[in-house]
This record gives C-alpha cells, structure tokens and sequence, in this order.
C-alpha cells in the first residue's frame, strides 16, 4: 500500500542548494543578458514566423492581435511565478524543481513528465520547421534534395526520411554538449539578427496597411480569438526554459527574475506589432500558410525582404531549437539526479561541465522523431504541457509561501494570491479550448508517467531513501 507520505515528499531547499556545490554541479556562466538573449531566442522562431498564419486564417482573424495580448497575459503572471520560484531556488528543473519543494514528489514527477513532453517535441517540432525553410532556401539556388530525404515516410511519395531535421538537430546537440557558454554565444549573436529580421519586416510592410483587411475585426467571434490564443500560447514557449538555466547562472537571485521578466516583454511587443501589420496587409482568409511573415511580403511585392526574412526566419528558428533541447537536458538531468530517472544520466562531464550523457541522449531522441515522424497537431500537445506546468506553478507559489515564509527571495510575486492564481485561471481557460483529441494524448502520456514513477522513480527516489535513514 502506498502512503499519501510518500508521494507528497517535500524536497529540502537546503538539500536542493547543497546538491549544486558538488561534483554533479553545473558551471556557473551566464548573466542577464544571456539569460534575456535566451528567452528571446526561445520565444521568438516558430510562433511568430509561421503559426501567426494558421490562428489567423483559422481562428482569430484580425482579431489574432487579442490572442496574442490574452496568451501574453497569461504567460506575464506565469512569468512573476517563475520569477520569485527561481529566485530562491537557484537548481536546474524549472518547475519540475520548484514543484518539489512545495507540492512534493508525486506533482513534480507529473510536472517533469509533462516538460519532457513539452520539450522534446517542440524540439522535433522546430527542427521538421527548420527543414522546409532549408530546403526553400535551397531550392533558391536551384539545389534539390534527393526526395527519400526531403521528409519523413508519408510525407510525399517516395520520401524516407527527414535528413536536414535530423542534422540540425545534432549539431546543436553537439554544441550544447561543449558547454553552455559556447551555446549561450551562439544564441546571443542568431538572436541579434532575428531581431533586425522582424524589425526589417515592420518597417517595410507598415506602409502597406490597409485598415480595410482588419474588418470583421473578430470573424469567428471571441471563441475564435480565445482557440487563436491557445494555439498562438506556443509562440511564448520558452521564457520557462530560461529558469532551467538556473544552476548555471553566476547571480541567480538578481538575474532570473531580470531574464525572464525583459525576454517575455520585448517578444509581447513585437508579437503585437507584427500581427497587427501582418493582417493589415494580407486579408486574413490567405494568410494561411507556413511562412506568412515572408508570404506577406511577397503579397505586396517586396520579394528582396521576403528573401531576407526567411534566411532570418531560418536562423529564429534555430536559437528555439537550441533553447528546447537546452532545457529538456537540464529537466532530464535533474530528475536523474533526484533519483527519479536513472542516476546515469546527471553524470556532468569532467571537462565540459554539462549533463554529456543526457544531452546526447536527448538530441538523438529528438532526431529519431524529427526524422521519420510527420508531425500535425503537435504545437497543441506542446501547449497542453506547458500550461498544465504553469498551473501547477502557480499553485506552488502560494503553498511555498504559507509553509516557507521566511525563506529568502529576491523578487516577489505581488498581490499574492490573486496573481498566480489569476495565472492559474487563464492558463486553465486556454486548455479548455485545446480540441479533446489533443487532452486524450495528453492523458496517454501521464498514464505512461506514471507507470514508470511507481515502477522505478518511487523506489529509487534520493529523496525517499535519505528519509529512511
């Protein structure tokens, strides 16, 4: 018989911080910038260059600029939840850790299991995404790939096998198994010319709006808008992946809160100013198709910026996929650590101080799917993830602060605890409006999580085993 005890477990912040000191630590590297550099790059790929299509023409219409406001709404209370978690509790996790502490084992499994979801399939995700711009980019030039490479089996006739996926996902696999620094470089310079792409598209496309396009404003009413904002939440995925960089970061307390805070802002922005501009310009009932920021500039015959954005696009693209596979390496690793998941995979390399094992791992995993899986509704069962992880946050905050108070926190959410659970509220309103297709997989892959927690992870738990002594 299994005790309500054992399952609600409470991991020791002390315990947690102690762990990040010893040989199975991360290297201490980066600083707000990186940290916001980080979350940009995470933030701004996917969503913004070929979903802002799909919610328009689908959902929201005009009114897609109200689902973007909405999911950023819904991500800003997430975002001050985040803040304050990793704040004071500096340990790569994210909300895996920060569920630990203050709800106990059994949740944070189920967190960790669902950003492993998450993580690993928007991973796949963005590197299928970063194939078609590829190959676009190469049939520019006239080159064409062998069609048993161009995609995965049943994609088209005679195609096998997604290769540009697989390759782009190994290679930033092997860059973030060198060191987290080296990625962190990398990430900062794509993200620099992501930014001058977007604002390039801004400044050329603003003078062909025309306010005509924005009526109907709201075509499929405020229920299309509310399925525009669940589907256009994945556009924000990634200011979460800036807390798992926690244990790497050299002033955790001032500098998460600063990152998170300042990548999810900037990219609100511009999600706003973009879709604005974009169904301005391109009547809405066209705009669904994979590259509309790069359509829309075709539409009105500015074809050298279209060429520019998808380069640029190509590039966003990449930083998201490093970021994904960033963070579900550092969830991996410390649910690994905690016993959880085999001990094997939280070995740090002796001179790259990262989780080499893990990595690998996860990279060849995320190939494996990118490369022979034609994925369709996978952004929705992302989300699904992402939000349930999100709720739980949000509930988190506020138990931490009834069984903890006195614990040190550099940044603290306001308004407590009408704000996380605001968050809460909207993040659970934007899961209702996901199709029920999408909540049935969710739920095949909890029970498959749970099978594995009660037949390794309970047992093995460091936790369970350092309370029987």
């Amino acid at each position: 018989m299994i005790s309500i005890n054992r399952l609600f477990r409470k991991k020791p912040i002390a315990q947690l911080l102690l762990e990040t000191q010893g040989e199975a630590s991360l290297k201490k590297t980066l600083g707000a910038l990186d940290l916001t550099m980080l979350g940009i790059g995470a933030i701004i790929g996917t969503g913004i260059f070929v979903l802002t299509g799909v919610a328009a023409a689908q959902h929201a219409g005009p009114g897609l600029v109200l689902s973007f406001i909405i999911s950023g709404i819904a991500c800003a209370f997430a975002a001050l939840v985040y803040a304050e978690f990793s704040s004071c509790v500096p340990v790569a996790g994210s909300a895996y850790t920060f569920s630990y502490v203050s709800l106990g084992e059994f949740m944070a499994w189920i967190i960790g299991w669902d950003l492993m979801l998450e993580y690993l399939l928007a991973a796949s995700t963005v590197a299928i995404g970063w194939s078609g711009y590829f190959q676009m980019l190469l049939n520019g030039f006239g080159i064409y790939l062998p069609v048993w490479a161009s995609g995965a089996l049943g994609t088209a006739p005679g195609a096998l096998l997604n290769v540009p996926a697989v390759v782009i996902a190994l290679l930033i696999t092997t860059l973030l198994s060198l060191g987290v620094k080296q990625a962190a470089r990398f990430n900062n310079a794509i993200v620099f010319i992501k930014l001058a792409v977007i604002l390039l598209f801004i400044v050329v496309a603003f003078r062909y709006v025309k306010p005509e396009n924005w009526t109907p404003f709201l075509p499929f009413g405020f229920k299309g808008v509310m399925g525009g904002a669940a589907i256009v939440f994945f556009a924000y995925i990634g200011f979460d992946a800036v807390s798992t960089a926690a244990e790497e970061v050299i002033d955790p307390k001032r500098d998460l809160p600063r990152g998170i805070i300042a990548s999810l802002i900037v990219c609100t922005i511009l999600y706003i100013i973009v879709s604005l501009i974009l169904t301005g310009v391109v009547p809405y009932k066209l705009l669904d198709v994979a590259a509309p920021v790069a359509f829309a500039l075709h539409y009105i015959h500015q074809d050298w910026a279209a060429g520019i954005i998808s380069v640029g696009a190509m590039g966003g693209i990449t930083t998201v996929l490093l970021v994904m596979l960033y963070g579900q390496t550092r969830v991996f690793f410390a649910m690994s650590r905690d016993g959880l998941l085999p001990k094997v995979f939280s070995n740090v390399h002796p001179k790259y101080k990262t989780p080499f094992l893990s990595t690998w791992l996860t990279g060849i995993t995320v190939a494996i799917i990118a490369g022979i899986t034609p994925i369709n509704t996978v952004a929705e069962l992302v989300n699904i993830g992402t939000l349930s992880a999100f709720v739980f946050v949000s509930i988190g905050v506020i138990v931490l602060r009834k069984t903890q108070p006195d614990l040190p926190r550099s940044f603290r959410v306001p308004w407590v605890p009408l704000v996380p659970i605001l968050a809460a509220v909207f993040c659970l309103t934007l899961m209702v409006f996901l199709p029920l297709i999408t909540w049935i997989r969710f739920l095949v892959w909890l029970a498959i999580g749970l099978i594995i927690y009660f037949g390794y992870g309970m047992s093995h738990s460091v936790l369970g085993k350092s309370m029987k002594k």
